[in-house]
């Protein structure tokens, strides 16, 4: 499969109308470089540090990016993960939601972010955390999404592989302040659940922070395929995806997992040096 990762910054002098007709174009233009992946970062068109405009960027479900990127895919015949985008619920709450396109333009997967962030952020104020998880069937294997901070969480990546996935898909606005995790974080959770980690990073400056770009593929071993730099573009990347199934099948470390670790904490004082 060829994978195409856009890097797309969100000026805010940008109305985000003319953000999506930009983002639209990148994504015909990977299209047309063969892609069969195309994929976003976090929240490009409202600006994932721009806050205050949440609620008026806020949209349905069959809001202005998902009709019009599900169309888009459709159009140009490609799977297409159009990032995430602030949804609003019918109650009027928030949240950030991250959706993937089948070739016919229909959703095949939607996430909504688990992990809100509160460091230096308002996003937990201001954003609902998402309440379920799921992974779509795909040509290229059972896929699934984590957004940004969900990196963090290695529990939450157990659980999807659990539940079968194979790629995982990561938009993120991870500031460039702290890049070294960002390349941390994929690598380590690619080889400790060896899966295919398509993690595509925001660029630019929003609301005074530098994002980090540097979208990256890591294969199952670790191995980086591709890698980008920090500003604006396209990047691809061709990778077979059963990497995936060979990996666990000649390191099988999956299989080696006990059904539970919790009998193995008990009180006695053989097993607590502190008591």
């Amino acid at each position: 499969m060829r994978i195409a990762l856009i890097q797309i910054a969100s000026p805010p002098d940008e109305p985000s109308k003319d953000r999506r007709q930009r983002a639209a174009a990148m994504v015909a233009e990977a299209a047309q470089g063969g892609a069969d992946l195309v994929v976003l970062p976090e929240l490009w068109a409202a600006g994932y540090f721009a806050f205050d405009a949440y609620a008026d960027e806020s949209e349905p479900s069959d809001g202005a990016t998902v009709t019009e990127f599900g169309a888009l895919a459709r159009d140009l015949g490609i799977h297409l993960h159009a990032g995430s985008y602030v949804e609003r619920l019918p109650d009027g709450g928030l949240r950030n939601t991250a959706v993937l396109f089948g070739p016919d333009g229909t959703v095949l997967h939607d996430y909504s972010k688990i992990h809100v962030f509160g460091y230096k952020s308002q996003e937990a104020q201001l954003l609902r955390p998402g309440e379920r998880l799921a992974a779509a069937d795909t040509p290229f294997g059972p896929i699934a999404a984590t957004t940004c901070y969900d990196l963090r969480f290695p529990e939450l990546w157990r659980r999807i592989v659990d539940l079968g996935a194979r790629i995982v898909v990561v938009p993120a606005a991870w500031p460039a302040a702290r890049l070294a995790h960002w390349r941390l974080f994929t690598s380590v959770r690619a080889v400790e659940e060896q899966v295919l980690v398509i993690a595509c990073n925001a660029v630019g400056s929003q609301g005074g922070v530098e994002l980090g770009g540097h979208s990256r593929i890591v294969d199952p071993w670790g191995e980086v395929r591709a890698e980008a730099g920090a500003d604006e573009g396209i990047t691809y990347c061709d990778v077979d995806p059963g990497i995936v199934r060979s990996v666990r099948e000649e390191f099988p470390v999956l299989a080696d997992r006990l059904p539970s670790y919790a009998e193995l904490c008990t009180d006695s004082p053989a097993n607590n040096p502190r008591s």
